[in-house]
């Protein structure tokens, strides 16, 4: 081989990437990530974004055991003071050390009223510094919860947030725009390179990650594009422009599994429907001058009407979990008996608002998503059918999650689909955000049906503190039987998750379908 041709060779191998070193990956699902503030919604897939970028004191493993992230040790100094050490060497991606102020700081956000990650900092009075490397935060009472809550409080840069104006939480809900929603400073495996809203957005490694040396998966960029259409996405993975779909079609499935690989498992998210118990009068509707949902016959009524079997069958193609409860089977205080559902009964449904004087004359908006669960558009269709069968008119009114939420939020809906995962694993979370009267930080900060009772209040304030374990799954399961009894919502499913993704990719499957693209090998 001449001089030439061996440098020709040479040139071209240097040029190639090494195996297993340098590797994008592209995946795709039906929406965007709605900001990129760390605090400012509390949705699975914008928690997913920052967690490339930002960090916990406190993470999960695969397993979903605790395991120190930013904080190498903690321990319970008394009842309502834990002391953290902080590890040592970590630097932002602007290339600032991380220290006590930044956790300080990032705790107080999270607990400012423009935050939606109140039920995270939940207990919290305050966190103070005790040294550059060492934290306490500080409980109004025990917290049996605290470091499970930890898990999902990002650690922003104090100084970088005050240089850009970005002290509080970008009030996502009121449209806000902020330094925050748009750019990041983060400890995390991966930085943002650029980002096209609605279009894509692209993540580089950060090459200064303090557990590089330990990073399970070789993707050393991440590249973000979402596709709304469901046979869109379908078509994308097979022709190779995505590598791995989050929420790939039911309908697709069979062929997925044929031509490229799938990988499934139980969510902790229960799938639901709320209603708006407290408005004297109920908005979009034609009924005047009183409240249909009020009434729990006409709550009853509606959810018995549901057949959610059929729903499983031609909707979900099997790949959901009917349920008569408000938490998965993953989550500390669900039992199977809990879980047990309203038969379905059109007829005792008929019967049932006859009773309440609505026999062929109820009628509301239902404001569903069509871009945030699996079939979530199909999912209000096949129940506004339903609901037709027993006499009830339900205007369906789908939309982008961008639009639905802040809708949603601002309690400008009568009849709504959520979705509602845990990621502490423990119910205090749901009864506390779904099912307490509004109240100050996390009660009933996502309650927006409004659905009240005293006594429910009274037992998840207990749950809060108690530390007896048998005591408080007590609380726990009288709380869900009342709720259920009273109908506070309409429990339909949890969701049964698969990722469908080429066949040279690799991933570790989680229960809180958060994609962590450090555990991906692309081969």
């Amino acid at each position: 081989m001449n001089k030439t041709v061996l440098a020709a060779a040479l040139a071209a191998l240097v040029a190639l990437p090494l195996a297993g070193h340098s590797k994008t990956l592209t995946w795709s699902s039906q929406g965007d990530f709605m900001t990129l503030d760390p605090h400012a919604q509390n949705e699975n897939l914008i928690i997913t974004a920052s967690s490339y970028v930002y960090e916990p004191l406190v993470d999960y493993n695969k397993d979903f055991q605790l395991t120190p992230a930013l904080a190498t040790s903690w321990e319970q100094l008394e009842p309502t003071v834990w002391r953290f050490t902080l590890r040592e060497g970590v630097k932002f991606h602007d290339g600032a050390p991380f220290t006590a102020d930044d956790v300080v700081f990032s705790i107080h956000r999270a607990m400012a009223p423009t935050s939606n990650f109140k039920a995270y900092v939940n207990g919290i009075d305050k966190a103070v510094k005790v040294d550059d490397k060492t934290v306490d935060i500080i409980t109004t009472a025990p917290n049996p919860v605290l470091l499970r809550q930890l898990t999902n409080v990002f650690i922003m840069n104090k100084d970088w947030s005050e240089k850009n104006k970005a002290q509080q939480p970008q009030d996502f809900n009121k449209n806000e725009e902020t330094y925050s929603s748009r750019n990041t400073n983060g400890t995390g495996p991966y930085k943002v390179k650029s980002r096209e809203v609605d279009v894509r957005t692209v993540f580089v490694e950060n090459e200064e990650w303090w557990n590089k040396g330990n990073k399970v998966g070789n993707v050393t960029e991440v590249i973000y594009v979402p596709i709304k259409q469901n046979a869109t996405r379908t078509a994308a993975l097979l022709s190779g422009e995505v590598d791995l779909v989050l929420d790939p079609p039911a309908q697709d499935l069979q062929r997925l599994r044929q031509q490229a690989k799938v990988v499934e498992g139980n969510e902790y998210r229960t799938i639901y429907l709320g209603l708006d118990q407290k408005s004297p009068e109920l908005k979009y509707s034609s009924i005047k001058g009183k409240n249909p949902f009020a009434d729990q016959r006409v709550r009853e009524a509606l959810y018995v009407a549901i057949d959610i079997e059929a729903i499983k069958k031609a909707v979900m193609r099997g790949s959901s979990a009917p349920t008569g409860t408000m938490i998965a089977p993953q989550v500390h205080g669900y039992t199977k008996e809990l879980a047990q559902r309203l038969p379905y009964n059109p007829d005792r449904a008929k019967e049932l608002l006859k009773e309440a004087g609505y026999d062929n004359s109820l009628t509301f908006t239902l404001d569903c998503p069509n871009d945030r669960y699996i079939n979530d558009e199909a999912i209000c269709q096949a129940i506004v059918g339903m609901w037709a069968k027993v006499g009830v008119k339900a205007n369906l009114n789908a939309m982008p999650r961008a639009t639905y939420f802040p809708k949603v939020q601002n309690y400008d809906s009568s009849a709504y689909m959520f979705g509602w995962g845990v990621p502490t694993f423990d119910a205090l979370y749901t009864l506390q955000s779904l099912m307490h009267s509004k109240g100050e930080g996390a009660d009933g900060s996502f309650n927006f049906g409004n659905y009240n009772n005293a006594e429910v209040d009274t037992l998840i304030d207990q749950i809060k503190t108690e530390t007896d374990t048998a005591k408080r799954d007590a609380a726990i399961h009288k709380v869900l039987e009342i709720h259920a009894k009273e109908v506070g919502h309409i429990p339909l499913h949890d969701q049964i998750i698969p990722w469908a993704m080429a066949k040279k990719v690799d991933v570790i499957h989680r229960a809180d379908n958060r994609m962590a693209a450090q555990w991906v090998t692309v081969q």
